[in-house]
């Protein structure tokens, strides 16, 4: 697991997720631990190590 630190697409806070390095890229939903809005997360790994992350609002 890897810990990345983000700012929240709703709230503008530094958070931290833990991050599975086992799946090169992949595309999932995780509340922010602040304001508890639904954030879409797309981190992409290459031989264990973060090459590309985003975090987006899930317009509702």
């Amino acid at each position: 697991m890897y810990e990345h630190f983000f700012q929240c697409p709703y709230c503008w806070e530094e958070i931290s997720m833990l991050l599975d390095t086992s799946v090169q890229q992949q595309t999932y939903i995780e509340d922010c631990e602040v304001c508890c809005n639904p954030i879409e997360l797309t981190p992409e790994f290459q031989e264990h190590e973060l090459v590309g992350f985003s975090a987006n609002d899930i317009e509702q």
